[in-house]
């Protein structure tokens, strides 16, 4: 059996860092940017940023296009000069008036197809082209004509449009310009200088090559800016360059694959020691499904908060309340188990931090302080108490590192103090957050425990009325059983609240228990085997009327341990003396148990005996006392009603010597006041 729950925890603990990895991974930023802004002018908020690696401090984006407007001065597009459209066009024009122009002399036809070889010989060009051109007045280009390229300015060239202007200039053909315009002469002039895109981007290319986009060079291990300094221009463009040949770093794949996986590693590493931990220590919890839901449904849940606010940078990480989850987790279980799931969650959210140190030591410090300062959760003001003095914590380690790194009171940046100011505000909200976490995962806080406890509960006024008797018994078992629980370092606010609501179920028949009568015994009216099972009955009553309140697991386990499986020994063994031959069955007087499997709840089968016991004393001396106590208890030992729950022989004796010492005080002898006599009449 043994064997069994150990490869079953085994295989718990094995699927917990499964999933625990899986989902920290998904979320953590697969690249490793450092998730940070700079502004020029104003501090640097973050830790002293030193280069991790060798990186080129690129120009600035103005500077650059600086640089090209001045390269590109010198920038000559290529244009290829075709000489098969001269002839062509002139061609066309001597075919087109072979006859002549009307109203005009031959000789015009030859003027005018000289005009044209001129201007194709210039080189004309799509007026596009040469409007965009021509705004420069010293732009020059390059016309290919074979294989020789020659430069020549956009000036001497023509576009379609100047070039029919140019053809009137001629003074001539100017003074028959009304004549020629009928002739439609732009019908003969068209481009014979076509943009060669190839050689002009090519030629592009080899001058925007020759701008260096660098202008230094910074080492790895070189300190770049320290908090609290001004970024200037130069730091400024020095981390600009840095983010920017990071994130070109990130593009190599098998980088990124070697990041996963070491994101893998490094949080299994985490989890893995601390599901060791719970499985070497705490291995009851991995019995408990709640108490191990919480541990890692906490750690996951800040996990990935964390992995939002680095995504969303507007958003710093100290907004987050990290110190919530070990006062959870103290609450709810122990200050050494919080300790671990803190420091666990703490580490693995620093590896998607730029500056991780600063922020483990801070969070850390929260943490402790907060599991310090919170024993017990019985008041609000506790909290309360919890969130200033965990924040002050946080502070004061936050502000030691700015005195280390700054040398005057000006350059710290007293942004992140605010942010940690909001941070112990926002820890106040853990107090209605411990009642979501209560009904989630099933826990039973103090706080919880204790408004069961007021006297005024619903359930607890109707026993005060009804059954005022068994009232008062559960009152001085609670009082009984919590001195007992402070003495041996138990939960005393369980134990008292669970005396208190023990014995509700005989709220169903109260004159059937003795505390509740008052001179007739109802059981002198039925056979023995009716009152034990109406004796009985109390336990199984007291659960459905728990259920009925919707009272919590620890408080139903109080109900049904109680008495454990033993017996209503008084008409067991009455019946057994009146029917001396009969076979008697055991279960007619057996309560349904289960025994005690808890420490507190030894401690109230213990206190409520004893308690019960007690008041059928004829004669209270310490002797007695003694007597009826070690007889009680020894006897539970005996039965082995103590065998399932983990309280100690040295826990025992203590709680005997506490209820004896107990007893004696309730039932110690009273002083008998002497009667005032009355003086003689005298006659």
């Amino acid at each position: 059996m043994k064997e069994n729950n150990y490869w079953r925890s085994l295989m718990i603990c094995a699927a917990l860092i499964t999933v625990s990895v899986l989902l920290i991974v998904w979320a953590i930023p697969r690249d490793s940017r450092n998730y940070f802004f700079a502004e020029q002018g104003k501090p640097w908020k973050y830790a002293d940023f030193t280069a991790p690696f060798d990186f080129p401090v690129y120009k600035s984006e103005a500077a650059i296009n600086a640089e090209k407007d001045s390269l590109m001065k010198d920038y000559e597009p290529y244009y290829k000069y075709d000489k098969e459209t001269e002839s062509r066009m002139i061609r066309k024009f001597r075919t087109d008036f072979a006859d002549g122009i009307p109203g005009l002399g031959p000789e015009y036809v030859n003027m005018i197809v000289k005009c044209l070889h001129e201007l194709y010989q210039q080189g004309i060009m799509p007026s596009a082209d040469y409007s965009e051109l021509r705004a420069d007045t010293a732009a020059m280009i390059r016309v290919v004509s074979g294989k020789v390229a020659g430069s020549i300015p956009v000036a001497s060239v023509y576009s379609t449009k100047t070039a029919y202007e140019q053809l009137f200039r001629e003074e001539p053909l100017a003074l028959q310009r009304p004549i020629l315009q009928k002739c439609d002469l732009n019908d003969y002039i068209t481009n014979n200088l076509y943009f060669d895109r190839e050689r002009s981007e090519a030629s592009k290319s080899d001058i925007l090559s020759s701008i260096a986009l660098a202008s230094g060079v910074v080492q790895k291990g070189q300190k770049v800016i320290g908090r609290g300094e001004i970024v200037t221009d130069k730091t400024y463009r020095i981390i600009e360059s840095y983010m920017k040949e990071n994130e070109r770093l990130q593009q190599d794949s098998t980088k990124n694959q070697l990041v996963l996986l070491g994101q893998i590693m490094y949080v299994a590493i985490f989890m893995i020691t601390f599901t060791v931990y719970i499985f070497l220590f705490r291995r009851d919890y991995l019995e408990k499904p709640r108490s191990i839901a919480m541990l890692y449904v906490l750690t996951v849940v800040f996990c990935l908060l964390t992995a939002i606010f680095v995504r969303n940078t507007f958003i710093h990480v100290y907004l987050l309340p990290y110190a919530m989850v070990p006062i959870f987790i103290r609450v709810f279980l122990d200050s050494r188990t919080a300790f671990m799931a803190h420091i666990t969650m703490v580490l693995i959210c620093a590896i998607m931090l730029a500056h991780p140190f600063e922020f483990i030591v801070v969070e850390s410090v929260a943490g402790l302080t907060a599991i310090c300062s919170l024993r017990e959760m019985t008041q609000r003001s506790q909290l309360f108490k919890t969130a200033i003095i965990a924040t002050a914590a946080a502070m004061i380690t936050n502000l030691a590192f700015d005195w280390m790194r700054n040398s005057s009171l000006t350059q710290i940046d007293y942004s992140s103090y605010n942010y940690l100011m909001v941070n112990g505000v926002t820890l106040l909200f853990a107090y209605p957050l411990l009642y979501l976490v209560e009904k989630l995962f099933g826990f039973t806080s103090d706080i919880t425990l204790i408004e069961l406890s007021n006297s005024n509960n619903d359930l607890l006024r109707r026993m005060s009325e009804i059954a005022p008797g068994t009232f008062n018994h559960s009152i001085q078992v609670a009082n009984l059983a919590g001195e007992i629980a402070n003495k041996i370092g138990a939960n005393a606010t369980l134990v008292r609240t669970g005396a208190l609501y023990h014995d509700i179920g005989k709220l169903s028949n109260p004159i059937y228990f003795t505390e509740n009568q008052t001179g007739v015994d109802p059981h002198d009216m039925i056979d023995d085997i009716k009152s034990a099972q109406i004796i009985i009955s109390h336990v199984t009553e007291g659960q459905k009327m728990a259920d009925r309140y919707n009272l919590p697991k620890p408080i139903r386990d109080f109900i049904s341990t109680h008495h454990g499986q033993g017996k209503a020994k008084f008409f067991y063994i009455r019946y057994k003396n009146e029917h001396p031959n009969e076979d008697v069955d055991d279960l007619l007087f057996t309560y349904p148990g289960p025994n005690p499997f808890t420490r507190e709840q030894a401690i109230l089968m213990m206190a409520d005996s004893v308690e019960a016991a007690s008041r059928s004393l004829s004669d209270y001396t310490e002797q007695n006392i003694r007597d009826l106590v070690n007889r009680i208890i020894d006897s539970q030992m005996s039965e082995g009603y103590f065998r399932e729950c983990p309280i100690t022989f040295r826990d025992i004796q203590y709680a005997k010597t506490i209820l004896i010492e107990k007893l004696k005080t309730v039932y110690h002898t009273r002083i008998n006041y002497p009667t005032e006599k009355k003086e003689a009449k005298k006659e």
